[in-house]
């Protein structure tokens, strides 16, 4: 068994902004990834004040191997639910919210409607707002759905690399689809800021790990994150390896290199993990060219 590091143990969650968020989530009977996908930056973030909302279900309709989201058993949409999200929001005072979702490939339109009224309740409140989509099954017409909402940042997450990505990813998944989402996505909006994720523990070398940088920024992806895959549970698969704080700092270099507008990369940063900060900097570095 591989052990984990210090650097990767979290604190149980508390205080009284959490406490507060709790029960308005509860209240609400919304749904937040930061519990359903056992984020270790939950205690942080809601006791800051900040959360991410997770719409369209708690059920997902595909089975990755690292995610801690219940598999299946899917459920009737809610259809107060972007009312109740854009509620919370006011009632947090937030700025900047970050909403993601579920796949619902037993839908339709896969929840690419309710996905976009649920951004467009939002912004109704001038509140900033970054969608971390789905795929969509790479289907242009449920991309252009949500970017006519539009959000302020468009996150879709590669994961990991290309070699590993048929061991960790449900099978509907896939890497060039990945790309090809923000690729279109991109192209569609150039002043749309795009985001994206991956994550280390799986196995992955440094030299594939660049080649997913290069992949992205060819994407036009201006926002990277990258942190530490950590088991949720037994039923996920298992840690291949924690990686040395030297390795974040030096993937964070190279995606500087490469021209991201921003980089976060720690052992505990997810794809939500300092959101705004991520926004606010690539911005800034545009306004200053």
């Amino acid at each position: 068994m591989t052990l984990r590091p210090d650097y990767v143990k979290v604190k149980l969650p508390g205080g009284e902004n959490f406490n507060q968020i709790n029960h308005l989530m509860r209240e609400s009977s919304l749904h937040t990834v930061c519990e359903e996908a056992r984020c270790p930056n939950l205690s942080e973030c809601w006791d800051s004040g900040t959360a991410t909302f997770m719409i369209l279900g708690k059920n997902c309709s595909r089975g990755c191997r690292f995610c801690s989201v219940t598999h299946g058993g899917m459920e009737p949409l809610d259809p107060d639910e972007p009312q109740k999200v854009r509620d919370s929001v006011r009632s947090m005072g937030l700025k900047y919210a970050v909403i993601t979702s579920v796949d619902r490939d037993d839908l339709p339109d896969q929840g690419a409607g309710h996905y976009s009224e649920t951004i467009m309740e939002i912004k109704s409140l001038n509140v900033l707002v970054e969608a971390l989509i789905p795929d969509f099954q790479g289907r242009e017409d449920l991309l252009d759905i949500i970017l006519k909402s539009p959000p302020d940042v468009l996150a879709h997450n590669v994961e990991t690399v290309r070699r590993l990505t048929p061991k960790i990813r449900d099978a509907r998944a896939g890497y060039d689809r990945s790309l090809k989402v923000l690729k279109y996505m991109k192209n569609r909006n150039p002043d749309l800021t795009t985001k994206s994720s991956i994550m280390l523990g799986h196995g992955e070398t440094d030299e594939e790990v660049e080649e997913t940088m290069d992949d992205l920024r060819e994407v036009g992806v201006d926002i990277l994150t990258i942190g530490q895959y950590l088991r949720p549970s037994h039923k996920q698969i298992e840690v291949f390896q924690y990686s040395p704080m030297e390795r974040f700092k030096k993937m964070e270099d190279e995606g500087y290199k490469r021209g991201f507008r921003f980089v976060a990369s720690g052992p505990l940063v997810r794809t939500s993990y300092r959101a705004f900060e991520g926004w606010a900097m690539k911005n800034i570095t545009l306004n200053e060219r």
